[in-house]
């Protein structure tokens, strides 16, 4: 261990308080998040946007979100070893300086090569905040307080996106694309700033050699999965056209294997570049399932949500981010009332009316035409969020709560690897139906918003039948018990 490692100690099992430095840590990478999880969420609005301005077609501007998600799924199973091979102070400065490299890339991009280029080195250095976050609570706050840092948690990951799209509809209609990644610089250079003076270290480093075989793994697996998704609809859906997404998918699926094959082989030494033990835990697995088809379906909702309001419904990119406004402070305004009630009443309390809210606006949703006023798709938009608020913070402490704490830095990277795929499929997904549709109808003479709107209601039924796995599986999660101790397979 080198000297500056173990600046910050652990709180020591049953432990009531929590290290000031830990703390000061906590929020140096909640701060980090906001900034990464803002910029994110303002590219959502500006697709419609970026496909007018680039002269690219739907399924293409996709990408610059798609990318991103896929990027951070191949970024984030490295997060396990990386947090225990290097330092919390060396694993954050790398992944906060490229992020701002990544930004400067997208900010003086002549293209949409280049964007995209600059999208995935911004999501290179996202991938590893959230995990780090995630970790350093585990490690740092005391098991029977996890739910209320957890909600500060919530807070962040919802008050991001709701200035994101009301912030890009402004900055587009005022300012142009650039800006979006004009305003973000500054933000994370200060965050970097920050970070370099006041970043400290948690827990000790391992010196365990890092499996690059597991990295080309991981990339050939999650990327040729969520490419081939991606491609389903992208040339109208023909039967033809559909032959060689399913090829890709397989192949993935194929290097899926021989990954999870080769983290089995290596995790017996304690080599593995993502211990997959973490899933003997039976309350982990059911609320990673959970939290993976919740982002499929929010991520692949809110990224055709856009399109709809714009392309379908007819507003501008202002107005469609005011849509998304109302709900998403209100989540960020409950994320620590739900860590709260969370470490009083468990998970049950929250979870089951949570995912049942997120079904039924989904269902809602698959319904609305081109008449259908502002402000009810405003009232829909706040009933999903308050569903997803009542979901994120259950499903963050049951989950990592279900672990031993060496265990942590694997968890929180299988749950956000999980997590981004299922995102970046259920986007791949949506938009493939939604422009599947969309080109079919425009082929037919029909306007975009005639020709649109049965490809939205399709995208949005699938969305809302997918989410009703979360409802009956909701009823199976307990909350952990809050001592630290080993936890069995049955727990």
């Amino acid at each position: 261990m080198t000297p500056d490692t173990a600046s910050v100690r652990l709180p020591k099992t049953g432990s009531d308080t929590i290290d000031p430095a830990g703390m000061r840590v906590i929020w140096l990478l909640l701060v980090a998040a906001f900034v990464a999880i803002l910029n994110e969420t303002t590219m959502a609005i500006a697709i419609p946007a970026l496909n007018a301005t680039l002269g690219i077609p739907p399924e293409l501007g996709q990408w610059l979100t798609s990318a991103f998600m896929l990027t951070m799924a191949v970024v984030i199973p490295t997060t396990g070893f990386l947090l225990q091979r290097f330092t919390t102070r060396q694993v954050f400065l790398s992944a906060i300086s490229t992020f701002v490299l990544g930004t400067l890339i997208c900010l003086v991009a002549p293209g949409f090569s280049m964007l995209l280029v600059g999208r995935v080195v911004q999501a290179a250095g996202t991938g590893i905040m959230m995990p780090l976050l995630m970790t350093t609570v585990m490690n740092v706050v005391p098991a029977h307080s996890r739910g209320r840092m957890m909600g500060r948690v919530g807070l962040v990951i919802s008050l991001a996106p709701a200035l994101g799209p009301t912030l890009s509809g402004v900055v587009l209609d005022t300012l142009g694309w650039r800006w979006l990644f004009g305003i973000i610089l500054p933000i994370a250079v200060v965050a970097l700033l920050l970070g370099a003076k006041w970043m400290t270290n948690l827990g000790e480093t391992t010196h365990a050699p890092i499996d690059v075989l597991s990295i080309v793994l991981s990339a050939l697996a999650f990327g040729g999965i969520v490419f081939g998704l991606s491609q389903f609809g992208g040339h109208g859906g023909s039967a033809a056209s559909a032959a060689t997404p399913g090829i890709v998918i397989g192949l993935g699926a194929v290097f899926l294997a021989l990954f999870v094959w080769r983290q089995l082989a290596l995790q017996k030494k304690n080599d593995a570049l993502l211990d997959l033990r973490v899933f003997v835990s039976r309350n982990y697995v059911l609320s990673v399932v959970i939290m993976t088809i919740v982002a499929l379906a929010m991520f692949g909702t809110f990224s055709l949500l856009p399109l709809y309001l714009q392309n379908v419904a007819g507003l501008d990119p202002t107005a469609a981010g005011l849509v998304l406004l109302p709900g998403s402070v209100l989540m960020g305004v409950l994320g620590p009332l739900m860590g709260r009630i969370y470490d009083a009443r468990g998970p049950k309390t929250l979870l089951v009316p949570g995912t049942i809210l997120i079904a039924a606006a989904m269902f809602v949703y698959s319904t609305v035409g081109t008449h259908t006023p502002m402000w009810f798709l405003m009232c829909v938009q706040i009933v999903m969020s308050l569903g997803l608020a009542s979901s994120f913070t259950p499903l963050f402490s049951a989950s990592l709560g279900s672990l031993e704490r060496s265990l942590y830095s694997h968890g929180s990277a299988a749950l956000n690897t999980l997590q981004q795929v299922g995102g970046a499929v259920g986007t791949a997904v949506l938009i493939s139906i939604y422009s599947s549709a969309l080109h079919s109808g425009e082929a037919e003479g029909l306007s975009t918003a005639d020709a649109g709107a049965p490809g939205a209601h399709a995208a949005f039924f699938t969305a809302a039948c997918i989410a009703l796995v979360p409802v009956a599986l909701s009823f199976f999660i307990k909350k952990p018990e809050e001592s630290e101790g080993a936890v069995h397979a049955g727990h």
